[in-house]
């Protein structure tokens, strides 16, 4: 069988990404009005830390960097020990297909319910599908679970997103942005270290633990504090996914 150099993988995403980066640029029917309102403007600055509700949107942002982090590492594990590395990537592209998927049924779809409702839901769905990966003990079974993980982290970052918009002030927007980027970057990076320890020491099975353990402990933090992600008195917008929500402006 004709086996492709281990760049070949680099190259495609490369290509994809700048393919798709020069397309999203060229959109122009959906980028947000420039610059601040003048109401936004006359409102004092203060950093998007200091709003609770972005606090607990970056412990579940935290939460699904641990799933993309413990994943990434123990399906790696897991197809190794059984003795077929090859099956690794076609089980990360149906999780990642399952991601695909949720995010553009979130920006078809005019949502009724809110967002904050919605993001619990899917928080749920993330966290019972992530607590099963580690009882996974074929590769068809473990596919099936990793459809339904992607399926429910797309839900739950895009609508993250749509929360803090109704939390801050637009001049605070670009930061807290930022700071959810980044949680989920970190999150990933701790993840990938503990699964990678504790798949070395203990089987590929117990690195899925780690997904396990960083959905739980956000989806704990998302119902004990969810009064917090109320949005502001001035700020109220009817979140229905991309490309149904009331305009607003950022910085």
């Amino acid at each position: 069988m004709h086996r492709h150099p281990p760049a070949a993988g680099l190259i495609a995403e490369a290509a994809l990404t700048l393919v798709g980066g020069l397309f999203f640029a060229a959109q122009r029917a959906t980028q947000p009005a420039h610059g601040i309102s003048a109401a936004a403007s006359a409102e004092p600055r203060r950093s998007a830390l200091s709003v609770p509700g972005v606090r607990v949107l970056i412990v579940a942002f935290l939460g699904i960097g641990s799933v993309f982090g413990g994943m990434q590492v123990s399906l790696t594990a897991f197809t190794e020990e059984i003795g077929n590395p090859g099956a690794n990537g076609l089980l990360y592209g149906i999780f990642a297909a399952g991601n695909m998927l949720a995010g553009i049924a979130m920006g078809a779809v005019a949502w009724k319910t809110g967002p904050r409702r919605r993001l619990i839901l899917g928080y749920a769905g993330l966290t019972v599908a992530a607590s099963l990966l580690w009882t996974a003990h074929s590769v068809l079974l473990l596919g099936a679970l990793g459809l339904v993980v992607g399926l429910c982290i797309a839900p739950a970052l895009i609508t993250g997103y749509t929360i803090v918009e109704t939390l801050i002030p637009a001049s605070a927007r670009t930061e807290a942005f930022t700071w959810l980027t980044g949680a989920v970057a970190l999150g990933q990076a701790a993840a990938v270290t503990v699964a990678g320890r504790l798949a070395d020491a203990h089987g590929a099975s117990t690195g899925f633990l780690v997904p396990m353990a960083g959905t739980v402990l956000a989806l704990t933090t998302l119902l004990a504090l969810r009064s917090r992600l109320k949005p502001r008195e001035a700020s109220r917008v009817a979140a229905r996914g991309i490309g149904h929500r009331v305009p607003v402006t950022v910085d």
